[in-house]
């Protein structure tokens, strides 16, 4: 019989091994069983820990944050618009890092406060820019749930890079349309370039910032 002792089980490895499950089952199939079978635990022994999956959701977001925020490379000489393009765009590609990315880390919450400080240096930024409170708060919270439906959106469509899911062909999708001819066109809009078109309304975000509350010049 083995003695080898196992690793005691934590809530970040529960959160590890469910982020490396999530890419192959995706959100729909990610069950508090999978995540024990691959742990080789019981299903009852991850409820010492979560006490639904809302709570793993939770872990997993907040570990998704901490991961991607080891790896930002945000400024303190950042403009805020740099800063607010930096932010959101370390953002979608930590999101697009997993199948169903950004449907775990919306309606989350962090179970940590891993997000408080570059919170705060963010706000910092924005009123030192000229913003009050509340429109440093508006102008960061339009730009994270921005990118985050946007995100959503493009993994409907891609759930990981290289994939495309069934019923997005383009040039069916124009030919079933042939009658709105508009519609049609905008086929390409809609479901193709991710890059460029996330960078497009982003910037129309940042330049409606601009003209609304017109923060001091860098």
């Amino acid at each position: 019989m083995s003695t080898e002792r196992r690793a005691p089980l934590d809530r970040r490895k529960v959160a590890d091994t469910a982020l490396k499950l999530l890419n192959e089952v995706g959100l729909n199939g990610l069950t508090l069983r999978a995540i024990a079978k691959e742990l080789d635990v019981k299903a009852p022994a991850l409820y010492w820990h979560f006490k639904d999956k809302q709570a793993l959701l939770d872990e997993m977001a907040t570990e998704m944050y901490r991961r991607m925020m080891a790896g930002a490379s945000l400024a303190p000489g950042d403009t805020w618009q740099e800063r607010l393009l930096k932010a959101n765009r370390g953002l979608r590609a930590a999101l697009l890092g997993y199948r169903d990315g950004a449907k775990v880390f919306s309606g989350s919450r962090f179970t940590a406060l891993v997000h408080a400080e570059a919170q705060e240096d963010n706000l910092r930024l924005l009123t030192g820019a000229g913003l009050t409170l509340a429109q440093a708060v508006r102008a960061l919270t339009t730009t994270f749930v921005y990118t985050l439906g946007f995100v959503t959106e493009e993994q409907g469509v891609q759930p990981l890079p290289g994939e495309r899911r069934e019923g997005y062909d383009l040039e069916e999708r124009a030919r079933m349309m042939a009658d709105f001819p508009l519609a049609a066109q905008a086929g390409a809009e809609l479901f193709a370039d991710f890059d460029r078109h996330f960078e497009e309304g982003l910037a129309l975000i940042l330049a409606g910032i601009e003209a609304s509350y017109r923060p001091k010049p860098a």
